[in-house]
């Protein structure tokens, strides 16, 4: 090859990489889709808002898994993975063993294309995507070949593991049945881990917007994961709130995927069941709120720049929520389960496609979903083995229909379509609830209705053949 031939390639190659979107991918983690810009009132999501106003909100968008690691796998592979938190650490052993059989994750995709990759904060599980005691082992990554950086700020909390659990100004969980399960410090937004992530982010900002390769930076914030803590500033305005009441609190009857809130109930609680103590669940789900504020503050200064930096047009911004959380819905304080409040979350993709800013899309969407999505937005080839599909559709026009939402925690795996949610347990039992109905997932018609599970059960094993057994479906489709 002459050298005239190869400066023209490298040439047209730094053209196309110039050309190229930025992506800023921000996770936020057990929030639910309980958003001014979801319809609701009494939630102050201001900077998110304003994000959707530029974008679009899909309002049935689903996770596949309730739990933070297992959902965070599907997103970053693109596929419907193993459950459990460790399914990211058991990924970066297959592929140290064998890597011809490990698909290329989102962000090893684009660096692999020409973007520098960062991650700060939680993007996968643990916080940095480090394992070892205190999760901040440089040889034991979750997601090896991903990212040019993965960092995460400690500050007080001392550690990752430290700032995961973290109150403020550096408390730590040692005993959980010791640390409170929610707080209101009065103090700066740095008292609290997030606000530390976020002076990172924007650090990493000024740095990226002066290389010469697009970025992919994704910023993972840990509000409102529990232990319940913000600044008093962000519980100012539900520090006397009322709050709309809480539609289907009591216990399911018969078989379902309820669980008794194990993680929230291990917390300090002054004594207290918000299960029983209606003051007290109102106290939960206000710090529940602050922590969605304190969140969409840090939301706030992440826009800031982009716009102070001059990318603003140039970046294309997802905006993504690990998974929902129960505040008390069917006697739950927590996610874990199969139900809506467990798997529904936001997602909010602002990209310049389309002429729909500030519409929501209806469609059920999953969130394997994202990863082909981005490919196409920024032009790039999408990886074969992704089990999720483009989402460009609804972006070039929000009334797309979608293909419906496949679930799964344990050994239980569900369907989620425009109307129904089907939930099929190992041994073959089955619930199905009508979201057509005034009692939604409060009344299983399975029994009522064997046909629909039937051809819900055949939609799920073409979907997903790996989350349903040969013998289980052929009980339910005799």
């Amino acid at each position: 090859m002459s050298l005239r031939l190869l400066s023209i390639i490298l040439l047209v190659h730094s053209a196309t990489l110039a050309a190229a979107p930025n992506i800023l991918f921000i996770c936020i983690d057990d929030l639910r889709p309980e958003l001014g810009c979801y319809g609701v009132d009494y939630i102050q999501s201001p900077h998110i808002d304003s994000l959707a106003s530029e974008g679009l909100a899909f309002t049935r968008h689903y996770v596949q898994a309730p739990t933070c690691g297992a959902s965070r796998y599907t997103m970053l592979t693109g596929t419907y993975g193993p459950g459990g938190n460790g399914a990211l650490f058991n990924r970066a052993k297959q592929l140290k063993t064998d890597p011809e059989s490990v698909g290329p994750s989102m962000p090893a995709w684009f660096r692999q294309n020409g973007y520098e990759t960062v991650s700060i904060g939680k993007v996968s599980h643990h916080p940095g995507g480090r394992g070892g005691s205190n999760w901040d082992d440089k040889d034991q990554l979750e997601m090896p070949l991903s990212w040019d950086q993965s960092l995460m700020p400690s500050g007080l909390w001392e550690h990752p593991k430290g700032a995961m659990h973290g109150l403020a100004n550096g408390e730590k969980r040692g005993k959980s049945k010791e640390m409170d399960v929610y707080q209101s410090f009065d103090g700066p937004d740095t008292a609290y881990p997030d606000g530390l992530i976020t002076d990172a982010a924007l650090d990493e900002l000024e740095r990226l917007e002066k290389s010469d390769k697009p970025f992919f930076l994704a910023v993972g914030l840990i509000r409102p994961h529990l232990p319940f803590g913000a600044p008093a500033q962000h519980m100012k305005p539900y520090r006397d709130a009322g709050l709309p009441e809480t539609l289907s609190t009591e216990k399911p009857e018969g078989k379902t995927t309820w669980h008794s809130s194990g993680e929230f109930m291990k917390y300090n609680r002054w004594g207290k069941d918000p299960n029983a103590d209606v003051e007290f669940a109102l106290e939960v789900r206000r710090h529940y709120a602050a922590c969605v504020t304190y969140v969409d503050a840090q939301v706030g200064r992440l826009m800031s720049k982009l716009d102070e930096l001059g990318i603003d047009e140039d970046t294309i911004v997802v905006l993504w929520g690990d998974h929902g959380w129960h505040l008390g819905e069917h006697s739950i304080w927590g996610k874990h389960a199969l139900f809506e409040e467990s798997l529904r979350s936001p997602l909010i993709i602002r990209s310049g496609k389309g002429a729909h800013a500030g519409a929501r899309a209806e469609a059920v969407v999953e969130s394997i979903d994202i990863y082909p999505t981005l490919c196409q937005l920024a032009e790039l080839p999408t990886p074969e083995a992704l089990d999720g599909i483009s989402l460009v559709p609804q972006l070039e026009n929000p009334s797309t229909p979608g293909r419906g939402a496949v679930s799964y925690h344990g050994s239980r795996v569900s369907l989620r379509t425009e109307s129904h949610r089907l939930i099929i347990h190992k041994n073959g039992f089955t619930e199905l609830y009508d979201h057509n109905s005034p009692d939604r997932e409060t009344r299983n018609l399975s029994q009522e209705t064997p046909a629909l599970v039937a051809q819900m059960a055949k939609m799920l094993y073409e979907r997903a053949p790996n989350k349903l057994s040969d013998k289980v479906f052929e009980k339910i489709t005799p």
